[in-house]
């Protein structure tokens, strides 16, 4: 998957897509426990990691699910509706929060789930806003969402591609073509063989729209892989420690994991390069001239001798007439006497 088509945008300044680094968020989520001061050191903690943004989720059970659904088989509280009503995110703190991790410039942005959570990320000048892969089908609130005109991150867990084709338009519908499609798994943890990271490409061919990763697996194989295939943005959940209680916290990673998997994108990214092929680099000068071969002689040869193919050799080093420049050699007169296993020079002929 190429990383060069030329399309970027902006997330609170910064660019993010084809030739800029990966944009990382450490997925904070619900993983605050309602504990203003445990989300504090979750910023800190994501910040001193590498993470280019936090994310959090904005809902109401109320409004978000009805008391009479059913819990996830892997969730231990068979109540959802209490569940999520103890993952709720006071919305009050969302300004301090914010202004927080500005301070340790890092970008604050949320999964509004409700009209009233997109109004207040809204107020605060959120640079982004990201539409979980349970709400795709929601195509009023992508549209509520996409009139922010900033970037819409829209989470594909679930989808098949009319899900992604109702999305991308509901966004595209309000003018708003700032999009990152991010390819994902719904489950918790998922695992590795049902990552598809391919989708990435197909989706970006079928819907002109950046393409990332939102990675449930366990370790950052994935997620290093993904950005390999050309993502342009991972997401990944994050905790301070994967045994504090919560639904979310025992398949995310801790702020020593996401730092070395900051170390190894930024590596990949360095490894990806241009893509140019244009000879030895600087760096390999010494290596061209020591180590590539160049026309040699086989034996002593006099001056004044006509050259054929046969008195010639190819060895190392370089420093002699390219191997495919032979044939302009042959039939030249020596100028000088060339010893046995030098290497020869125009200058000689």
């Amino acid at each position: 998957m190429s990383k060069h088509f030329g399309q970027q945008i902006t997330i609170g300044g910064r660019p993010v897509g084809d030739g800029a680094p990966c944009y990382v968020i450490a997925e904070i989520g619900s993983n605050h426990n309602q504990d203003f001061d445990l989300a504090r050191r979750m910023i800190d903690a994501a910040a001193q990691a590498g993470a280019d943004a936090v994310k959090f989720q904005t809902f109401k059970a109320e409004a978000h699910v009805s008391k009479h659904a059913e819990s996830a088989s892997y969730l231990a509280e068979r109540d959802i509706h209490s569940l999520i009503r103890s993952l709720e995110l006071d919305r009050t703190w969302q300004a301090p929060l914010q202004a927080h991790a500005e301070a340790q410039n890092v970008q604050f942005f949320s999964s509004p789930c409700d009209a009233e959570a997109v109004a207040q990320l809204v107020a605060l000048g959120a640079p982004a806003h990201k539409v979980a892969s349970f709400d795709l089908p929601d195509t009023d609130l992508i549209r509520l969402i996409a009139r922010s005109g900033v970037p819409v991150i829209l989470s594909t867990g679930l989808a098949d591609w009319m899900d992604i084709h109702r999305g991308i338009e509901a966004s595209r519908s309000e003018g708003n073509d700032q999009l990152v499609v991010l390819q994902c798994t719904s489950l918790y943890p998922a695992p590795v063989h049902l990552s598809n990271l391919e989708a990435m490409a197909t989706i970006r061919h079928a819907f002109g729209v950046l393409t990332g990763y939102s990675d449930h697996t366990m370790g950052d194989t994935v997620s290093c892989a993904a950005v390999a295939r050309g993502a342009c943005m991972i997401e990944k959940h994050f905790t301070l420690d994967r045994t504090l209680p919560g639904p979310d916290h025992a398949f995310a990673m801790e702020p020593h994991e996401f730092a070395e998997m900051m170390r190894r994108i930024r590596e990949i990214e360095s490894a990806i390069g241009d893509g140019a092929k244009t000879g030895p680099r600087p760096e390999e000068m010494e290596m061209a001239e020591k180590g590539r071969r160049s026309l040699h002689a086989r034996d002593d040869i006099p001056a004044g001798t006509r050259l054929t193919a046969d008195m010639l050799v190819v060895k190392r080093p370089g420093h002699g007439i390219p191997v495919h420049l032979r044939d302009h050699l042959v039939g030249r007169t020596t100028r000088v006497e060339i010893p046995r296993d030098a290497w020869v020079t125009w200058d000689m002929v």
